[in-house]
């Protein structure tokens, strides 16, 4: 092909011009009806910013129709430098390109055309690498909570041996977010997010609190459980649960009563759906030794677990932490879609991409506890370079606004009030390469701070909250009766704790353990008082074996469900004496089926008294036993809530009972006489006694065997006494 000559280049040039300035006309006229539809439209909420994109080739049913489009569209992209001159060349080549609707020389584009010729934007990605299909998360209108809070502080106060130490963690912190708003809370690590983001949630209600926080112009309540949903930074989950369990169970036990089993799981499903978390619905969670689900699935889990009471107020402790780009992308879409239904959303927000910068409606930036700036998320490079701060190379907006926070003022033009300040005598305050140091950055943010934003922010904050519904909250109360409770938790601790059983290790150990003293006790008779005495070493060791090995089971019961346990008692998803009566209630199934295992290796390798009472009454005492062990593995948990000290603890406590025990020792000194009372390995230890060889003699190894109603009383009233203590202990969690 030749190349076109100079007049032509000249006709081209001039054209182009006229192209451009027909195309701005017809823009301005054309699209003028689209602005004002999309204006009226326009809520707090981007409702109206994200655009569907109809049906494309490769992503709809009516491939063949798109294909037809895409042939017409290429045909009328087609034309030569000669036919550049005519009207109709022009109006093809503009709205093949730009996709407008005009008329421009007897010439059309049909509507559907228009979408389908538009380029993708990234609200419009169609799909996600985990999620699958981007789907649109639509929640139940609920009611608006407009929150506000003003000069909010709050210190922590550290008592030393001789003087008393107190340190604010935040400083008269101010802001509000209305429904259908996003708000990010972002400053480097120590600066306070997280205890922001808890004090607003309702999680600090200690007395070193101070200003106002209000929800719809009123004070906290816990009323307004009901309303907020709380997802923390760790994802506190059960492992061995999967997706589907771990929401139904939420569903089951947070959606009001009036709502029927069937109702709650369907509801269940669809935030499931929601989500998109249906590929993986059957996968367990997992943790970092269980294989499970993806971290960005696992926060979706999360999150759903809150968004199941559609609540209006939900707050979210940096949700994007650990997950790639993509998947922190989709979180916070997630929120967005969330934000739209008139939710209002408050996070916790790190190191953000710009591209997820730009998604949240407003920000607090905060830095050593103190406010930095609070407004829209898009004003925010505005007004630090009102100020002088501006980046002197391009970089992310959130990378700006956190080197700032931290008082790095490298690749920042520095104000002048600043040089002014550091040159007029805080020179020895001044960093190595001519900055300013951070104390004076940060003195100077906070100051400008307060000049510029503070002022107008607190006489919008002091302006009462116009609602169009009643600014009430409804009556507190449970999504479940007690007894539904009851059964639910029940079912949920069996089902998680059933790996834990019968695994192979724990298997393996019993079976073992149990083969080794039969082979030890092979056949053992009780002939003679010395053949008797050896076998009574073996029923002392069955009542210390399942004495200890309970104990320390059941130690880590509390402190390993401690964190899920304040998650869930602060959503007030269930009432505290039915999650107690069924953790200690679901355990003892999977308690006592392995001491079966235990005793029928034992009992007859051991060749202890064969006949069926003997048997049977063997086996309730050892059950009785564990039963009360287990209680005082509980009381100790509950109490000291530390793994290191709850073991040293119970381990002094079993070594003294089982000393106590009247196997050692025949005679006990009567100062610590009582101590063989309250040692359960003596009464198991009396009561196997009595079972094996009340047929022989009355008196076995210097003890009197009675009734044994006594150490049937004793091993129960343990039993009871001590679950009554580790509740009380829980109570003051």
């Amino acid at each position: 092909m030749e190349k076109p000559n100079s007049s032509s280049g000249g006709l081209w040039r001039t054209q182009s011009d006229n192209l451009t300035k027909i195309l701005g006309d017809a823009m301005k006229s054309s699209v003028s009806n689209e602005e004002t539809k999309e204006v009226d439209s326009y809520t707090l909420s981007r409702k109206s910013s994200k655009n569907q994109v109809l049906a494309s080739p490769g992503r709809s049913g009516t491939s063949g129709r798109n294909a037809h489009i895409k042939r017409g569209k290429s045909t009328q992209m087609k034309f030569d430098f000669d036919e550049v001159s005519t009207g109709a060349a022009l109006s093809r080549a503009s709205s093949a390109s730009l996709g407008f609707s005009f008329s421009l020389a007897a010439f059309t584009m049909p509507p559907d055309e228009i979408a389908d010729s538009r380029p993708f934007s990234d609200d419009d990605i169609p799909e996600d690498i985990e999620a699958g299909t981007r789907k649109r998360f639509q929640t139940e209108p609920t009611m608006q909570i407009y929150l506000k809070f003003t000069e909010v502080t709050y210190k922590i106060i550290t008592k030393g041996v001789t003087s008393t130490q107190e340190k604010y963690i935040l400083n008269g912190i101010n802001g509000s977010v209305n429904p259908g708003e996003v708000l990010a809370l972002m400053g480097p690590s120590g600066s306070g997010k997280t205890t922001l983001l808890s004090l607003l949630g309702g999680r600090l209600t200690e007395h070193t609190l101070g200003g106002s926080v209000t929800y719809n112009d009123k004070p906290y309540s816990k009323l307004l459980k009901s309303r907020i949903g709380f997802v923390t930074q760790d994802d506190v989950l059960f492992p061995h649960l999967t997706v589907k369990e771990t929401i139904t169970y939420a569903a089951l036990l947070r959606l009001s009563k009036t709502l029927t089993k069937q109702e709650k799981e369907k509801r269940a499903e669809d935030v499931i759906y929601e989500l998109g978390l249906e590929r993986c619905q059957d996968t367990m969670i997992g943790n970092s030794f269980i294989r499970g689900v993806s971290g960005g699935e696992r926060k979706r889990v999360s999150i759903g677990n809150e968004i199941i009471i559609n609540p209006s107020l939900l707050f979210l402790d940096e949700p994007t932490s650990g997950l790639d780009s993509t998947t922190s992308l989709r979180v916070i879409e997630l929120l967005q879609d969330i934000a739209e239904n008139d939710k209002t959303v408050v996070t916790t927000i790190h190191q953000p991409s710009s591209r997820l910068f730009h998604k949240f409606d407003k920000l607090i930036l905060l830095g050593k506890g103190s406010l930095l700036y609070f407004g829209k998320a898009s004003e925010a490079m505005v007004y630090f370079s009102s100020i002088g701060c501006s980046p002197l190379i391009a970089m992310n907006p959130a990378e700006f606004l956190l080197d700032l926070a931290n008082g790095n003022m490298n690749d920042v033009s520095v104000p002048p009030e600043l040089e002014d300040r550091v040159h007029l005598g805080n020179s020895g305050r001044e960093t190595t390469n001519g900055k300013p140091s951070p104390s004076i950055v940060h003195e100077y943010l906070v100051e400008a701070c307060m000049s510029h934003v503070g002022e107008e922010t607190k006489k919008r904050l002091r302006t009462q909250t116009s609602l169009d519904q009643e600014k009430t909250f409804q009556k507190r109360e449970w999504g479940a009766s007690w007894r539904e409770q009851y059964l639910i938790l029940f079912m949920r601790g069996i089902k998680e704790r059933r790996h834990d059983y019968f695994s192979w290790l724990r298997i393996t150990q019993i079976v073992a353990t149990a083969i080794i003293l039969g082979l030890l006790w092979w056949q053992s008779d009780v002939h003679t008082p010395k053949d008797l005495q050896n076998q009574a070493g073996l029923l002392f060791f069955i009542a210390v074996f399942w004495a200890f090995f309970p104990v320390f089971t059941a130690i880590f019961t509390f402190p390993q469900e401690r964190a899920m346990l304040k998650k869930e008692r602060a959503a007030d998803m269930y009432k505290l004496s039915a999650y107690f009566l069924a953790r200690t209630t679901s355990d003892l199934p999977l308690d006592l089926l392995l001491p079966i295992i235990f005793l029928l290796i034992v009992y007859f390798m051991g060749g202890l008294r064969l006949t069926a009472q003997s048997f049977f009454l063997t086996m309730l005492i050892v059950f009785l036993c564990i039963v009360s062990a287990q209680g005082l593995g509980l009381a100790i948990g509950a109490a000291v809530m530390d793994l290191n000290k709850a073991t040293t603890l119970a381990s002094v406590t079993v070594m003294a009972f089982m000393l106590a025990g009247g196997f050692f020792v025949k005679n006990v000194p009567v100062f610590i006489s009582w101590l063989s009372y309250l040692s359960f390995n003596y009464h198991t230890y009396r009561l196997l006694l009595k079972v094996q060889y009340e047929h022989i003699s009355s008196v076995i190894e210097g003890i009197e065997l009675d009734s044994g109603l006594k150490e049937v009383g004793a091993l129960a009233a343990m039993a009871v006494g001590y679950r009554i203590l580790a509740y009380l202990s829980l109570r003051h969690l």
